[in-house]
């Protein structure tokens, strides 16, 4: 059994609260006893919510930032799923940095398939989609809307070997939005539903994290290669979600037999 820890921390009020609060999470989930920790996206230095002005982007506090959390993550001996941005030759990106529990960067994922809002803050491009190991458990990352509405972000992880998808994702509750106290309740919207497909129809894991905040639509959860709900986080409720997997179920098997 592997034990994963999703970050369902509260909405950061600044860069430097993303951090501290970052930081604090990665070495609780050590303590609990977690192989790798997910935090939401864009936790550092904070999701650019549409309506807000946020800081311009600071490419020495990123660097800065993914140093104190490699140093926790080592500290911690855990890997870390970070989402936060960074500043390439294509622009100012959504990315998930994953960190190995040695403290060092095994790589980045970006963020290719854009919400319409994001658009004209970020480019829709990349390096291509990765997958990476931590112990005995191969994973992928996949970034909010492109969970939600790209099936085959997914499938393509799981195709090369990713026994687990992590989604880490923003959202918060929106004027006149249902409030849901159960997961994938069927008067909520589509979101929560997908996780469970998402999972079933590639026979693997898939863990999606959102920051607590107030009425918001969606939390983290985990469910299981059947499309089973293994937990979730109640909702507005910071914390860490624990979830103990068994990555020989995550076989892969209906996402093998799609033909490309």
């Amino acid at each position: 059994m592997v034990r994963i820890a999703l970050a369902n921390l509260p909405i950061p009020h600044s860069p430097e609260g993303s951090v501290v609060l970052a930081v604090a999470a990665v070495a609780e989930a050590g303590r609990q006893g977690a192989l790798v920790i997910c935090f939401p996206e864009c936790y550092i230095p904070g999701y650019r919510w549409p309506g807000t002005t946020p800081p311009p982007p600071d490419p020495e506090f990123l660097a800065e930032a993914v140093n104190r959390v490699s140093l926790a993550a080592r500290e911690a001996g855990i890997t870390v799923v970070l989402g936060t941005e960074r500043l390439t030759s294509q622009g100012l990106q959504i990315t998930a940095c994953v960190i190995d529990a040695d403290g060092s960067i095994a790589g980045w994922q970006d963020k290719v398939q854009l919400d319409p809002s994001e658009e004209n803050i970020y480019p829709a491009v990349g390096d291509g989609r990765h997958v990476f190991t931590a112990g005995p458990l191969t994973f992928g990352v996949v970034i909010c809307h492109e969970g939600w509405r790209y099936p085959e972000t997914v499938r393509q992880a799981v195709r090369n070997g990713a026994q687990v998808v992590f989604h880490p994702h923003a959202h918060v509750a929106e004027p006149a939005s249902y409030r849901p106290t159960t997961f994938a309740d069927p008067a909520n919207s589509f979101h929560e539903k997908a996780v469970l497909c998402r999972a079933a129809e590639n026979h693997c894991y898939f863990a999606s994290v959102n920051a607590a905040s107030e009425g918001s639509g969606t939390t983290s959860a985990v469910a299981g290669p059947d499309g089973s709900l293994l937990c979730f986080q109640p909702y507005g409720e910071a914390g860490l979600l624990l979830a103990d997997l068994n990555p020989p179920l995550a076989t892969g098997l209906l996402a093998h037999r799609c033909r490309p």
